[in-house]
Protein backbone atom coordinates (compact mmCIF):
# COMPACT_ATOMS: atom_id res chain seq x y z
CA UNK A 1 0.00 0.00 0.00
CA UNK A 2 1.06 3.33 -0.92
CA UNK A 3 0.13 5.99 1.68
CA UNK A 4 0.80 9.65 1.51
CA UNK A 5 1.26 12.28 4.77
CA UNK A 6 -2.64 13.15 4.48
CA UNK A 7 -3.49 9.71 4.18
CA UNK A 8 -1.51 9.33 7.60
CA UNK A 9 -3.27 12.17 9.21
CA UNK A 10 -6.95 11.54 7.82
CA UNK A 11 -7.10 7.74 6.93
CA UNK A 12 -4.97 6.18 9.73
CA UNK A 13 -7.54 3.93 10.26
CA UNK A 14 -6.85 2.34 6.68
CA UNK A 15 -2.87 2.14 7.33
CA UNK A 16 -3.57 0.39 10.32
CA UNK A 17 -5.22 -2.48 8.47
CA UNK A 18 -2.94 -2.77 5.69
CA UNK A 19 -0.81 -3.76 8.20
CA UNK A 20 -2.81 -5.50 10.28
CA UNK A 21 -2.85 -7.92 6.85
CA UNK A 22 1.04 -7.86 7.04
CA UNK A 23 1.09 -5.52 4.00
CA UNK A 24 4.16 -3.45 3.77
CA UNK A 25 2.86 0.85 3.80
CA UNK A 26 5.03 2.86 1.44
CA UNK A 27 5.08 6.91 2.63
CA UNK A 28 4.98 9.24 -0.09
CA UNK A 29 5.69 12.83 0.55
CA UNK A 30 4.96 15.16 -2.46
CA UNK A 31 4.98 11.80 -4.83
CA UNK A 32 8.41 10.88 -3.35
CA UNK A 33 9.09 7.83 -1.37
CA UNK A 34 10.17 8.61 1.83
CA UNK A 35 10.00 5.33 4.23
CA UNK A 36 8.01 2.38 4.30
CA UNK A 37 6.17 0.99 7.40
CA UNK A 38 6.76 -2.80 7.78
CA UNK A 39 4.50 -4.82 10.13
CA UNK A 40 6.08 -6.31 13.61
CA UNK A 41 7.03 -9.48 13.24
CA UNK A 42 7.81 -9.49 9.58
CA UNK A 43 11.43 -9.55 8.50
CA UNK A 44 13.03 -7.13 6.72
CA UNK A 45 13.69 -7.40 3.36
CA UNK A 46 17.87 -6.48 3.91
CA UNK A 47 19.74 -6.96 0.59
CA UNK A 48 23.09 -8.26 1.03
CA UNK A 49 24.11 -6.50 -2.32
CA UNK A 50 23.53 -3.48 -1.11
CA UNK A 51 26.24 -3.49 1.67
CA UNK A 52 29.06 -1.46 0.66
CA UNK A 53 31.35 -4.59 1.46
CA UNK A 54 29.28 -7.04 -0.69
CA UNK A 55 32.08 -7.97 -3.66
CA UNK A 56 35.02 -5.61 -2.51
CA UNK A 57 37.20 -8.48 -1.41
CA UNK A 58 37.49 -9.75 -4.95
CA UNK A 59 37.50 -6.41 -6.40
CA UNK A 60 41.36 -5.74 -4.57
CA UNK A 61 43.98 -7.10 -3.38
CA UNK A 62 43.98 -5.78 0.11
CA UNK A 63 42.83 -8.15 3.62
CA UNK A 64 39.97 -8.35 4.75
CA UNK A 65 40.47 -5.87 7.92
CA UNK A 66 42.82 -3.34 5.37
CA UNK A 67 38.81 -3.50 3.94
CA UNK A 68 37.13 -3.18 6.89
CA UNK A 69 39.72 -0.67 8.09
CA UNK A 70 39.21 1.53 4.67
CA UNK A 71 34.96 1.19 4.85
CA UNK A 72 35.07 2.97 8.37
CA UNK A 73 37.78 5.36 7.76
CA UNK A 74 35.45 8.09 7.54
CA UNK A 75 34.24 7.58 11.16
CA UNK A 76 37.38 7.13 12.98
CA UNK A 77 39.67 9.84 11.34
CA UNK A 78 37.54 12.54 11.96
CA UNK A 79 37.94 12.06 15.77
Amino acid sequence: MEASIVDLRYRMKDVLRALERNEEVTVLHRGAVKGTIVPKGVPHKARANKHPFFGSVLSTSHSVDEEIDELRSGRFRDL
